[in-house]
This record gives C-alpha cells, structure tokens and sequence, in this order.
C-alpha cells in the first residue's frame, strides 16, 4: 500500500469503514485495545530528528527511541514493513518492523491490523536506513488509535471547502495550515509582551451585554432566560475598557472575540478576533507608534524580520516608518476635486453618482468615506496611517484639535483592506451625549448599525475620563498581513454554511 491513496467514493469510504471497523473489533477482542488509555512515549519525533540527524547510510546508533505519530505511509512486505509516522507538528520518521526483531507473530499482527490514518506507538533503536532514512527499529509496536475513516490523498489539494469544513483533515496534510497555527500563537504572545513592555493590563470584558455599542455595526441578539430580558454578543469591547480607563486602570487591553451580523467575504468574518487597547493621557499620535511597534515585533516573532513571505511566494516590507495621509487631502488628490469639510452633501451625491458609489442615508461623513474607498482604498499597498475623519461617523472620537469639522482619528491600511483603527477618545460625556443621540436619530431612519444611547457608559464618563488614546485591530487580518492569506484561512474553525 503506498502514500495516502487516491480520492475514494462515497462507496469505497463506506467499504473501508467497515473493514476498519472489523479491524477495531478485532484489537479489542485480543485484548490490545483500539483506543488505550496511553502508550509510554519517551521522546518526540522532532527530538530525535535533532538528536540523531548525524547518523550516516545504514548506521546504528545503539540507542533506543519511543515516539507515536500518524501513519501516512505504509507499504508491507514478506520479512519487512515500513511505515512512515508524522507528529502534529509536521516532522516525520520511519518505523521498521523486521519479522527478526518482532517475531512471526507480531508481525503478521501489524499486517492484519494496521492502517493509514492510524495513531502507532513504536519503540526500539535508531538507525539510518540503507537509503539513508531516519529511522526506529522497532522492537514493539502498538496502535495509540485506530482511524476508521481514510484520510484524503496528501499528494493533491483539498478543495478550499474541504480546507475549511474539515479543518482538521487540513491540519493533517497541509504544512500551510499548520503554519497558520504557530504564526497566530506566535503572533498574539509577540502582541502581549509588547503590551506588557509598556505596563499595559490585560483584562476580559463582557461579551453578553444589554446595551451594543462601541462600533456602527449590526449585532447578534438573544434572549436571556435567567434574566428575561434581550441581551446582545457585543461587536465590540471598547466602552467596558473605558470604563476601566475611568475606574483607574490606566493602560488596558483585551484580546478576544467579537461578533456582527454582517455579510461575511475574502476579508470579513461575523465572529473574529480582535484587539482593543487604551491608554490614559494618550492619543491617536502615540497609538499609531504603539501600533506599528506591534505590528513590527509581530511580524518578527513569525518571520524573524519585518519583511514578510506570503502564501504566494512574494515579500512584503512591514519595516520602517510607515506613511500618514490626510482623508480628504488624499481623497482630493485622487478624485481630482476639491473635498473639505465644507463640501455639501449634494455636491457629494453629484461626485458619487458620477463614479457608481451609492449610499444608504447619505451623511456628508459616509459620502466621504464612501468615496474615499471607491478613489484611493486599494491603493494603498504599503502600511498607511489614514488621518483625520468626518465627525459624524465617528460618534466616539475627540474633535480635532487644530481642524474644524474632523476628528482625531486614523485607519490603518495594508494591502488594500483596513487592519486597525484608533482615536483620540472623547471623553466630555455632554458632547458623547449629544453623539448618542444623532446615533438614536439615524437609528429611527433605519439606519441598522446606528449606536443605541448607553446611560450607564455615560454615567462613567461623568466620573471623569483622562485624555486617552485608543485602537482596535482585528487579530485575524493582521495574520492577512502577515501571511497574505484570506481571513477563513487564518482562522481555525470559521463559521461556515
């Protein structure tokens, strides 16, 4: 039998579930178990990889091994059968099993009994094998767990479907999937001790509230027995930490998740991972250095540089001092018109039906932003601090302070899509007062993604907030960045239909 056989049907994994299953039969009724409780492993694949990687073509080294690993290889002959066992991790061994070393009865066993796909227990001594292979001589072997399903061919790729519903499969054959994993682990311990560098707490928030806020975003609603009363997955955890901030908690952060009940594409999930972060006496200047620091020690923690390898083959820079652009400087620029904040609404509709940009109840603020997106949004390749936004998007954002009709407040852009958000925060709970209720306005017209006026929140801040900076980055499409992967392939387990 040879490497992970060809894509079965239906009628074929039927056919050798049953096999299997006899074969699970089988074990339990000598006694061995197709499941044990535990095998004594004593070292890892990887281990004796590094330990015994000098050993030359057909070398012994005297020394004894115990590992266990995934059969991805098989191939049985008269006197002498070979399996190939693969960690989690992706590093592989050989197992030999000789009929002198294991006996007529064992390995007959082995013949009967094992499959691709298993888990297997061998122990006995390193030696390179007469091609030159890495390998454990086994003196005893065991099943650890015996698969009854087959697994997909390793030599041709799982459909991106397969990829994503069966994440677990994916695990096994793809290195890629598994690179994923270590970078994301990777990625959020680089993101905590740059955090911890800079005397930042960590902290967990509610993520059932009463009252959604923190974000323009459709949420997810549910109904609380216990309390009898409507509660909301939250989209985002922002004004709980500043509630924190107002209790004292001067620097704070959480990473966790956050949930909207939006469309879902190449660079949107309804349930990802995201990073908000505040800093007392703070603002969006400083948060924007905090951010590239970050995102600079993350990219690092994975690549060992700033200049990153994507999926496709292509390096991209991360390093170095990245670019700040005007909103409506930029946009100006790229739709050859002059755009200010004194730019009417109707002037905007005109410029917007124009280029085919519509708007649902157009502000002067989304017909901005809208527009900025359809003239300058995919051009920024390079990471790019995008400064300066409308005041009514932005209920909960600080004026700013040299330039009438804008607030403090910046997007970061890579790679086309936006990676992070941060503002200088308003803290003055009559004008977050007055915000809330220009939301409740748009929210009667029908606007879906309106904020609802938070009484408890405001009562916070008249407690008195200090000047304070804060940012939000989604975790998933900061791995975008790094890997240049979709958001479904960073994420483990996305929702999927």
């Amino acid at each position: 039998m040879s490497e992970i056989e060809p894509e079965l049907t239906e009628a074929e994994v039927s056919e050798q579930k049953a096999v299997r299953l006899a074969k699970r039969d089988r074990l339990n009724e000598l006694g061995i178990g197709a499941y044990p409780v535990g095998v004594p492993v004593t070292d890892t694949i990887l281990g004796v990889r590094d330990r015994f990687n000098h050993l030359d073509i057909d070398e012994a080294s005297g020394e004894n091994a115990a590992v266990a690993g995934r059969v991805v290889f098989l191939r049985n002959t008269g006197k002498l059968c070979f399996a190939t066992l693969q960690a989690g991790d992706g590093s592989r061994i050989q197992a030999m099993i000789s009929l002198a070393v294991v006996g007529e009865d064992s390995l007959a066993l082995w013949k009967e009994l094992v499959d691709l796909g298993d888990h297997l227990f061998v122990s006995g001594e390193v030696i390179s094998s007469r091609r030159g292979e890495l390998s454990i001589m086994a003196a005893e072997w065991q099943i650890a767990s015996k698969a009854i399903l087959p697994l997909p061919n390793l030599h041709s790729e799982l459909s991106d479907e397969s990829r994503v519903r069966l994440r677990y499969l994916d695990l096994i054959v793809r290195e890629q999937a598994r690179y994923v994993v270590r970078a994301r682990a990777a990625v959020n311990a680089s993101l905590r001790q740059t955090f911890s560098a800079h005397n930042y707490l960590e902290v967990e928030t509610p993520m059932l509230q009463t009252i959604h806020g923190g974000a323009a975003a459709r949420p997810f609603a549910t109904h609380s027995n216990a309390f009898d009363t409507e509660l909301f997955l939250r989209i985002a955890p922002e004004l709980f930490l500043k509630r924190a901030v107002v209790g004292g908690i001067d620097r704070v952060f959480e990473i966790n998740r956050n949930f909207r009940n939006e469309g879902a594409d190449s660079t949107h999930s309804p349930e990802f991972a995201m990073l908000e972060a505040y800093q007392a006496y703070g603002d969006y200047l400083q948060m924007a250095d905090l951010t590239q620091e970050m995102i600079q020690n993350a990219a690092v923690a994975v690549a060992g540089s700033t200049t990153v390898t994507w999926a496709d083959g292509s390096d991209f820079d991360l390093g170095g001092e990245w670019d700040r652009i005007d909103m409506y400087g930029s946009l100006s620029a790229a739709a050859g018109v002059d755009i200010t904040v004194e730019t009417t609404v109707e002037e905007l509709l005109a410029l917007a039906a124009t280029v085919g940009v519509e708007v649902h109840l157009p502000t002067h603020g989304k017909l901005v932003e809208e527009l900025w997106e359809h003239f300058v949004k995919d051009s920024l390749v390079r990471p790019t601090f995008v400064m300066d936004f409308p005041v009514d998007t932005s209920p909960l954002v600080r004026q700013h302070r040299t330039k009438p009709g804008v607030v403090e407040k910046w997007d970061l852009y890579i790679r086309g899509f936006e990676l992070a958000t941060a503002y200088s925060e308003l803290v003055d709970p009559v004008v977050q007062r007055e915000r809330f209720v220009e939301q409740a306005l748009l929210a009667t017209k029908g606007d879906v993604e309106a904020m609802r006026l938070d009484e408890d929140f405001l009562r916070a801040l008249e407690h008195g907030m200090p000047p304070t900076g804060g940012m939000g980055m989604g975790i998933d499409r900061l791995l975008m960045a790094i890997t240049g992967l979709g958001i479904r392939e960073t994420i483990l387990f996305p929702l999927v239909k």
